[in-house]
Parts: structure tokens; sequence; C-alpha cells
């Protein structure tokens, strides 16, 4: 392939990429309101965002085995397809006031999820060995975009038709269908890896169990639990204390901003001070967000809680992704990171279909007093983690 093919392939898998998460940011934003005027009981208000997740948890690893038969191009087309179709049928469910028929449709955006999940993956069999690093962080800008799309889109959209809200699902079908056009321009090459080729030299018993791997789940799973509590809580307790979806949509911004902005420089954060103190300071990060949670429910106090989940999200998620793949050797992969993606979407999925149950019965305040068992727990876990290191390194 040469140079400027490989770059036009990238480019349309930022573009794609930018698409996906600002799909994704869209229903952050609104379904929790969308389902707070439809669900039969308060406590149900985040299903639909929940049932995104569920999507994304039940199909990644069918999508990945799918992919690796008909080829990335076809896969993708397919995803973004279902984000067409969830679209669509959520706004069904907005027009004739179907709770069910919104969660299902939120569920058809997480089929889309589970999909756009391996952009990044692509980026790098498209591009050379030394141009791969930076197509993967060109693909991770896509971020930055839906940053500030997802949540504008989501606010324009939400008076744009009748009833409220609708607006904003029709928005997120036309632009899942953009992405569909986008991806049909894309010339992915086939799996360098046979999948027959590809069976674990140890047991997956073995390869999870160790105790680098469980640091890294547990650390990473922890990063994004308590981001997807956060980031799903946010809206309806800002709409709680009055404020206007204006501001919630600028909170919501100011959060991607701060989960991806870092990505450019946490790989080199990384490799000069190591996994477990970046990660630490994730979870320091963590800790700043509940103590501005604490100190009220201002727009102030809001904004600058959800910037730190973002920064905490960056570097706990990112260390422990960086620290599990020194856990497997190349034939392991496929079982270890599936494992691993699996069950951080089912903590996903508990976090955001609990979000609006624990927010109904504690409020803002202590919602966020209960993540510090959480916290403290994940320090002792990298500390120890990182003692072992230590004494492993000095023998």
């Amino acid at each position: 392939m040469s140079y400027k093919n490989m770059y036009r392939q990238v480019l349309l898998l930022v573009g794609a990429q930018a698409i996906f998460q600002t799909v994704s940011v869209l229903v952050m934003t609104i379904g929790g309101l969308a389902g707070g005027r439809l669900a039969p009981s308060p406590g149900l208000a985040t299903a639909p965002i929940a049932a995104m997740f569920l999507g994304t948890a039940l199909t990644t690893f069918p999508a990945s085995l799918w992919m690796a038969k008909v080829g990335r191009k076809t896969g993708f087309m397919t995803g973004a397809a279902a984000g067409v179709a969830g679209g669509v049928i959520a706004g069904l469910g907005i027009m004739s006031a179907s709770f069910i028929l919104l969660c299902v449709g939120t569920l058809l955006v997480g089929v889309y999820q589970s999909f756009a999940q391996f952009y990044r993956f692509a980026a790098s069999e498209v591009a050379s060995d030394t141009f791969r690093p930076k197509a993967i962080s060109l693909v991770m800008t896509g971020g930055i975009v839906a940053a500030l799309a997802g949540p504008l889109l989501a606010r324009f959209g939400s008076d744009l038709m009748t009833p409220h809200y609708l607006g904003s699902f029709m928005i997120l079908t036309g632009i899942s269908f953009v992405a569909v056009f986008l991806l049909s321009r894309l010339s992915a090459p086939a799996s360098r890896e046979a999948v027959a080729n590809d069976a674990p030299t140890r047991p997956w018993k073995v390869v999870i169990r160790q105790p680098a791997y469980l640091t890294a789940l547990f650390s990473a799973a922890t990063g994004y639990g308590i981001m997807i509590l956060a980031m799903t809580a946010t809206p309806l307790a800002m709409s709680h204390h009055h404020h206007s979806l204006a501001q919630t949509s600028s909170v919501i911004q100011l959060h991607v901003l701060a989960m991806f902005l870092p990505s450019f420089i946490t790989g080199k954060l990384i490799a000069r001070f190591g996994s477990i103190r970046v990660m630490l300071t994730g979870v320091a990060l963590f800790g700043c967000h509940i103590l501005l949670a604490l100190t009220g429910t201002s727009f102030t106090s809001f904004a600058g809680a959800l910037v730190f989940v973002g920064l905490g999200w960056n570097f706990l998620y990112i260390g422990g992704t960086a620290l599990l793949t020194t856990t497997f050797s190349a034939a392991e992969k496929g079982v270890a990171q599936a494992v691993n993606d699996m069950t951080i979407f089912i903590v996903g999925l508990s976090c955001s279909l609990s979000a609006g149950a624990l927010l109904e019965w504690l409020g803002w305040e202590k919602l966020n007093e209960l993540l510090l068992p959480w916290l403290a727990v994940s320090a002792i876990v990298l500390l120890w983690q990182g003692l072992r290191q230590r004494s492993v390194a000095g023998r």
C-alpha cells in the first residue's frame, strides 16, 4: 500500500472514530434524560444507557471473530448500519412513548460501539511499521471531535422536533449513515494472523490468574466503571439541581476532552515512570473528583469533578491496558483481551444501570462518597503489585 493510500485509509478511520464517539457521547448526554421521561420509575431512567453497554458487552467478542472471517470493511459497515437502525428505533420509542423501544434502539447503538472499538486496530493494520504509532494516535483524536460535537448535537436536537429528544436521535441516525458511507471507502487488508494459529500456548485460566493481569484488569475496570457511573449520573443530577441542558452539555464536553486530550502524553509518561505510577496518579485524580463533588452542586463543582473523572479514567484505563499487554504472548492475546474487554464492559453495564437508582437513593454527594472504598482497594492493589515488581526485579 502506497503512503498516500495508507494515509487516506487512516483519515477515513479518524472520521469514522469521530462519528462513533460522537454517537456514544450523544447517548450519554440525553439517554438518561429521555429515559427519565418514559421510564416506569425514576430508578430506571439510565436503563437506555445501560442497554447501550449491554449491546456492546454482548457483541464485542462475536464481532471480532466475525470480522476475522469477513474482513474489517464489512464488519465496520455492519456496525454503523446498526447505529442507523438504533437511532430510528429509539426515535420511534420517543414518538410512541415506548420505554422498551428506546432501550432496544440504544442497545443497537451498543452493537455499533462494539464494532467501532476495533477502529484503532484497523489503523495499525493499514499502516507501515514506522507510521503505526502515529496512525493509532490520529484515530484517538476522534474523541476530541466527539467531546465538542456530541453534547452540542444532543442539545441542538433536543428541541428540534416534537416530542422532546426525538431530534437528537434523528441526528444520531443521520451521522451514523455518514459513517456507513465513509467506511464503504475503506480498503483494509486481511488480518496478518491466521486464526488457526492463534491457540493459546497456556490455558486461559493460567493467563488470567497472573497477578499482573488481575491488577491490570481491576484497574482498567475501576477507571471505566467510575467514569461511566459519574458520566451517567451527572445529567440527571444536574437536572435535579435545576441546571439547564446547555450547562449539562458543557460539563460533558469538558469531561470528554479531559478523557482524550492527555492521550498524546500518557504513553510517554508510562514509558518514563511505569504503568503502576501512572495508574496510582489516576486513582489520586479520581479522589480529587470526589472532593470536588462534595463541595456542592454548583456548575463549577460539577464541571471540575467531571474533568478530574476524565483525567483519572485516562491514566487508570490506559495504564491498565499497557500493563495488560505485558502479561500474554501474541498467541494468547485473543483470549486474554476478550476476557479483559468483556469484564470491563460488564462493569460499565452494571454502573450505568445502577447510576439512576443510586442517585435517587443516595443523592449526588453520597453516591460519590460510595466510591471511596473502591478507590482505596484499587490503590492497595496497585501498591502491592508495585512492590511485587520491585521484588522480582531485585532477584
